[in-house]
């Protein structure tokens, strides 16, 4: 009998253990607006449960007690009165009551005012990027499940599908505002324990709000079927102290000038195609396949593609800026140079193709600039910033000095002079430039056709800004305007880019102010600035 107890004991408690693990209802969460949303949830849950043993009650009672068999017959009646208003009227009431509790948890949802710290949340196939507006910080978050796990060919972490490279880190106790819009397709950020899951739409913009008050690391994902890779689009939010926080703000913002030395030094080609590899698997492969066969018509194949074994400047422009008119995005700005560079090298070699090419990061940089392929891959690496970065590389010893050794790059040759374009043609070529510029990076908020989302995106299209003194339109774009969702993109783009962007505001949507703002003038408010 004590061996029959301490097993039913053993089976009660694994029972319990397994009830714990097992999510059956919402999560309290971590913020007070999660916490608002439970409390609501529950007491609608009670309500649900008192009126169901009430009517289920009633029913079983009746076909129990009131059965044929004991000899009850059914009564011979139409209508009463009494009992229509009774059931009518009640539900009005609890609907009424219930009302009260949850008009003060939308409010609490939506009051977005006296935030500490705005991060801009935007959704794309398949990755989230995340810009702190106060800060200066911004970056991509992608899935960092090894993509072993993703095929079954290794055990699955605990973290399988629900881990990214880059985290969204928060500081405890302040009010953050997250600004949710989306760059392709429909998606939606859900964080369940910050009981937030807003729409990102775009060309719309949702906004959402939480304080965290407990440290720790809180994941969600994607809530919306945006594509094949829907379930590959993770959420991780940490929450840290405030010195923490500003630790990795720190860190963040120290970071650009490694990216610089990345930039500046040579490459080897075995280094371009690990890094590319290791891209192309993270950012690549769910549409064109870690085998680089497609997935045709929608994603072509790259093994033996006319792209991939065509012409370098070709195969850098589609990477670049995408394709028109088809799923193929821009990459300019969403990788760093050397990953642009490593990918495109790794794509022309993988697969089968042996191209035996490749392109360097610094000259990926000129191209970003407006350059022409022939005049960028002209620039070679600084043998100075090869030094300095000290790059993990195959020992010296096991390769020939020439690979490991960039070689000083020659003597340029003075350009000779061009013919002066015409000023229309000018102009012409800014638009076009220009348009690519505001299509990637302004039209999220402010609309293709320039008509904005007001009140927190002004109408770009016949304003004040856009139709008046140029250089109040270049200090707005430069240095933003504080206290409102416009950012500073002085050092989000170069001189060349500001000038298009601002030249493409200035005469786009029936503007036609006939300005041609030139890098220079940018330059200069730099300085002044």
């Amino acid at each position: 009998m004590r061996n029959v107890k301490s097993t039913l004991f053993a089976l009660l408690a694994a029972s319990g253990s397994v009830h714990a693990e097992m999510a059956l209802n919402l999560t309290s969460g971590v913020t007070p607006v999660s916490q608002d949303i439970y409390h609501l949830h529950m007491i609608v849950f009670w309500l649900c449960v008192v009126i169901g043993i009430g009517v289920f009650g009633a029913m079983f009672y009746s076909i129990i007690f009131h059965r044929k068999s004991r000899g009850s017959k059914a009564a011979d009646f139409h209508s009463h009165t009494w009992l229509e208003i009774s059931w009518t009227i009640l539900p009005a009431i609890i609907l009424i009551v219930l009302a009260i509790p949850a008009t003060k948890v939308f409010l609490a949802m939506n009051n977005n005012e006296q935030e500490e710290l705005n991060i801009k949340v935007v959704g794309y196939q398949w990755k989230w990027h995340y810009e702190y507006l106060e800060d200066g910080v911004q970056f991509f978050s992608n899935l960092a499940t090894p993509f072993d796990q993703q095929e079954n060919k290794a055990p699955k972490g605990i973290h399988y599908l629900r881990e990214v490279d880059n985290e969204v880190v928060v500081p405890i106790h302040k009010k953050i505002r997250f600004i949710v819009t989306a760059n392709d397709v429909n998606h939606s950020w859900w964080v369940p324990d910050l009981g937030i899951k807003r729409d990102a739409i775009p060309g719309i913009v949702n906004e959402a709000w939480a304080r965290i008050d407990k440290p720790g690391t809180y994941r969600g994902q994607c809530a919306e079927l945006c594509g094949v890779k829907h379930a590959y689009m993770p959420i991780v939010v940490k929450a840290v102290s405030e010195a923490e926080y500003k630790d990795w703000l720190a860190k963040q913002k120290g970071g650009a000038s490694q990216s610089e030395l990345d930039t500046n030094r040579a490459w080897t080609m075995q280094e371009l195609m690990k890094k590319g590899e290791e891209t192309y698997n993270r950012i690549c492969a769910a549409c064109h396949q870690v085998t680089g066969l497609g997935q045709p018509p929608t994603f072509p194949a790259l093994k033996g593609s006319k792209i991939a074994i065509g012409p370098i400047g070709d195969h850098a422009e589609i990477v670049l800026n995408g394709k028109a008119g088809s799923a193929m995005q821009a990459f300019k700005g969403q990788l760093s140079e050397s990953e642009l560079a490593a990918v495109i090298t790794y794509e022309r070699n993988a697969f089968g193709n042996n191209k035996g090419d490749m392109i360097q990061p610094i000259q990926v940089k000129a191209l970003k600039e407006g350059k022409a392929i022939q005049d960028a891959m002209q620039i070679k690496p600084s043998a100075n910033a090869a030094a300095a970065a000290q790059p993990p590389a195959t020992p010296a010893a096991a390769q020939p000095a020439a690979t490991t050794q960039p070689q000083a790059a020659p003597a340029a040759k003075p350009a000779e002079p061009q013919p002066a374009a015409s000023p229309e043609s000018a102009l012409k070529d800014a638009m076009t430039r220009g348009e690519k510029v505001y299509l990637n990076t302004c039209a999220v908020c402010h609309k293709p056709d320039g008509s904005g989302l007001p009140p927190t995106f002004p109408a770009l299209k016949g304003s004040n800004i856009a139709k008046g003194p140029v250089k109040d339109h270049i200090d707005r774009v430069l240095n933003g305007k504080p206290g409102t969702a416009m950012q500073a993109f002085k050092d989000q783009l170069n001189d060349q880019d500001l000038a298009d962007v601002v030249t493409y505001e200035r005469n786009a949507w029936g503007n036609d102010t006939k300005t041609l703002v030139k890098p220079d003038e940018i330059k200069a408010q730099r300085v002044n600035k």
